[in-house]
């Protein structure tokens, strides 16, 4: 009888169910469908002939044997990393220009970190600014690299993870909610954000106000923690001053935007080739 052999794309899905607690949102992380991540978890069960699961309303509960196993799957998944960085420290050396949005560069914080200590040769330049002109700046052969939100218009690139977007207040004060609703909204062309948010407030037929606009979440947060205005913004952005507002606020439901890898056409130097796989790998697995 062959040996049953564990699939670590299987694992790293099981972690993130453990991690974000339902299939909507680990699938949202890794940029699947639903039914792929279903379909992964009950395979999973299928090889162990173990239940490793139970459903509590949308989010689900982990059996002891489910908790067991993802304890040897955060190992597992971590001795690849470790492997994968093992053979990749070999001498890399040249230039690297990256473009990251402001608000995205917390989530490259790590990519960031571990790039500079397997490639210490490299000479890194990142690069803030809206996605629409990193794109425009990858296109041209300015950039490396860029990790943009995917744009309506000119779609492209590499999906490497969804977000779904929520409206947020201030954490203590919050505007009125009647119409015409106040928002803090990114300026025209700086990202998808606003199409997103612009498009359910029109599919739901409120009534809404431009309060305020800025190219960055830190030029927003002042009025919106003021109360004076609502914001849409990824979970990944919220901080403790802000708070969700869920359904129950007559809200309209926000669409998840798609977070890309960009490059220039042809051959990627061996410093983007690498920065692009720690991209991938950090976040389709955080979140």
């Amino acid at each position: 009888m062959r040996p049953r052999i564990l699939d670590l794309n299987v694992l790293q899905t099981l972690v993130a169910i453990a991690d974000t607690g339902t299939v909507t949102a680990a699938a949202d992380r890794l940029a699947y469908t639903q039914s792929t991540v279903s379909m992964q978890l009950h395979r999973l069960e299928a090889l162990l002939e173990v239940s490793l699961h139970e459903r509590e309303g949308r989010r689900i509960r982990f059996t002891a044997e489910g908790e067991q196993l993802i304890g040897y799957a955060r190992k597992m998944l971590a001795l690849n990393n470790e492997a994968l960085d093992s053979l990749r420290q070999r001498q890399v050396s040249g230039q690297l220009s990256l473009g990251i949005p402001e608000d995205y560069a917390f989530l490259l914080t790590s990519v960031l970190s571990h790039f500079s200590q397997l490639f210490q040769s490299v000479q890194l330049q990142v690069i803030c600014g809206s996605s629409v002109r990193l794109l425009e700046q990858v296109q041209a052969g300015e950039l490396d690299l860029a990790v943009v939100t995917r744009q309506t218009r000119s779609p492209g690139g590499e999906v490497i993870r969804r977000e779904p977007l929520v409206w947020a207040v201030g954490a203590e004060k919050q505007p009125s909610l009647t119409d015409p609703i106040p928002l803090a909204l990114y300026s025209p062309g700086a990202d998808v954000f606003r199409e997103v948010a612009e498009q359910a407030l029109f599919s739901a037929g409120r009534q809404w106000r431009l309060a305020y606009s800025s190219q960055s979440m830190t030029g927003l947060m002042p009025v919106v923690v003021a109360g004076l205005a609502v914001v849409p913004v990824t979970r990944d952005m919220l901080t403790p001053q802000l708070r969700v507002l869920d359904e129950r606020s007559g809200m309209p439901a926000l669409q998840s935007i798609e977070m890309a890898l960009h490059r220039p056409s042809g051959r990627p130097t061996e410093p983007a080739r690498q920065m692009a796989e720690l991209i991938r790998e950090h976040l389709a697995g955080d979140g």
